[in-house]
């Protein structure tokens, strides 16, 4: 898989902001953020920030994305400066807006996901959001470990935000089985490519992809902070 977005990141907290109205509670927005990966990888096989998702007493999180949300230390220049052109923290809980989204870092099916989030789950409070969360096999697999207190954070498994949970699940999230195998293994073939590229050092590949498959290599070569710009006109246009 292609490395973290971080202008993603932004614009997606950016985006959730001015739907709350220009302000959000940061935990509100991280939590709608990982419905949105979720939605869009169990529909087109990739998440849509790339980012590294650890599950917590109060749910997944995105923590590249949490880092931006707060304005950490843990940030780049780079990152703060982009950070801060978009974003501000209006209180240690809430964060505001202070510029239109940058659409372009998205595709149109970001997009389409992050609008149908929060027409589904938009109305729901932080801490609304955080119980819904627990009801999804990907935190709930660790509630254990995070009960007996072994640890404050578990890595999660992409993988698992493909599995279904007992109770709860929002009708949104519904997937014919055959639908839902399909893009599960073009996340793990797009997965493997990726890695096939970036271990070579070379944009290379010897094998057969579908259409769609190609078009999909191509939206993260667009997406990728790692891959220069000038490289990126070069392959794109």
């Amino acid at each position: 898989m292609l490395g973290f977005n971080y202008k993603k990141a932004v614009q997606a907290l950016n985006y959730f902001a001015l739907c709350e109205g220009g302000t959000i509670n940061k935990m509100k927005a991280l939590k709608l953020i990982w419905l949105s990966d979720r939605l869009h990888l169990r529909r087109y096989g990739r998440p849509i920030l790339n980012d590294t998702y650890f599950a917590l007493s109060y749910g997944p999180v995105a923590s590249n994305t949490k880092d931006l949300a707060e304005n950490t230390d843990f940030l780049t220049d780079s990152e703060k400066e982009y950070r801060n052109a978009f974003i501000e923290n209006s209180n240690q809980y809430y964060f505001s807006s202070l510029n239109s989204v940058d659409g372009k870092v998205f595709s149109k099916t970001d997009l389409e996901m992050m609008g149908a989030i929060y027409k589904a789950f938009g109305n729901l409070s932080e801490f609304e959001l955080s119980e819904e969360s627990h009801k999804y096999p990907e935190w709930k697999k660790f509630e254990g470990h995070l009960k007996s207190k072994s640890s404050s954070r578990f890595e999660m498994n992409y993988e698992d935000f493909f599995e279904n949970p007992e109770t709860g699940d929002n009708s949104i999230f519904s997937s014919e089985k055959d639908l839902l195998q399909s893009t599960k293994e073009l996340f793990l073939e797009n997965g493997y490519i990726y890695r096939l590229i970036y271990e070579s050092n070379e944009l290379a590949y010897k094998g057969k992809l579908s259409e769609y498959h190609f078009e999909q290599i191509l939206i993260g070569i667009k997406d990728s902070p790692l891959i220069e710009e000038s490289i990126k006109d070069l392959i794109l246009k």
